[in-house]
């Protein structure tokens, strides 16, 4: 089981207190699942039921979508809401404890 510790001090995981807001993590994780679907702006948009420059004020991390928006982006790109809050998750997982990304070749020995 992983077992996440936070230091009393917010500002001590990142060097200047950037914790990234979860639209900005929820955007950057359904842009890299976008590319490596080889999939256009507009394609995902028309599918999802938003504009193309909604969806792309989304995936830059201005908007915040309601769920219904998300469920309807991810479904568009074949994705669960469980798949993306899980791949979300992990992204700042991995941030905060500043190793390598696993999917990167990097070995990950997380300990309990």
């Amino acid at each position: 089981m992983l077992e996440i510790v936070r230091s009393s001090d917010p500002a001590s995981a990142d060097p200047q207190g950037n914790e990234p807001l979860w639209r900005q993590a929820l955007g950057e994780q359904l842009r890299a699942v976008r590319h490596d679907h080889g999939e256009r702006l507009s394609d995902i948009a028309e599918r999802a039921g938003v504009s193309p420059q909604y969806l792309s004020e989304v995936e830059r991390g201005r908007k915040e979508p309601s769920s219904e928006m998300i469920a309807a982006i991810s479904g568009a790109l074949g994705l669960t809401l469980i798949d993306l809050t899980l791949a979300v998750a992990e992204s700042l997982i991995v941030r905060e404890a500043g190793v390598p990304d696993p999917g990167s070749g990097a070995a990950l020995a997380l300990a309990a």
